[in-house]
């Protein structure tokens, strides 16, 4: 890992946001944000009760609860464009579908290879680790 992707790294708790911040979490389709990561964008930073995909406050959901990885990735993919031309934004991507949905992080980590060039997407240090080998 070089010392860039280092600087990085999203926290493993993310309590509190700075403006231009936005808390990346897992979601589901029916933005039902009960539970996990959800529950805590819900609750602290903006996600929209009913709104499963996409910029919701200072909050980006990723549905991972409808399917398999294939079914998650389009997704990734779109939330990775949608960064891409956001430069002013720092997306802090949380531990997406490797909780509540049942996901290893060697399932998921490798759909956000191609954000591993943006500067401004912090991934969480047990995605870096396999995204590295």
């Amino acid at each position: 890992m070089d010392s860039q992707q280092k600087k990085r790294i999203t926290p493993d708790y993310i309590t509190d946001l700075n403006e231009n911040e936005i808390f990346v979490f897992g979601s589901n389709l029916e933005g039902a944000h009960g539970g996990g990561a959800a529950k805590t964008a819900y609750r602290k930073f903006g996600a929209v009760w009913g709104q499963g995909t996409g910029l919701q406050g200072q909050s980006y959901g990723i549905p991972t609860m409808h399917g398999g990885v294939e079914a998650i990735k389009p997704y990734v993919d779109e939330f990775i464009a949608f960064a891409g031309k956001n430069p002013s934004l720092k997306f802090l991507v949380t531990r997406v579908g490797c909780g509540i949905a049942g996901f290893q992080e060697e399932e998921i980590a490798p759909l956000f290879a191609d954000a591993t060039t943006l500067e401004n997407v912090w991934l969480p240090l047990g995605f870096w680790e396999i995204l590295d080998e």
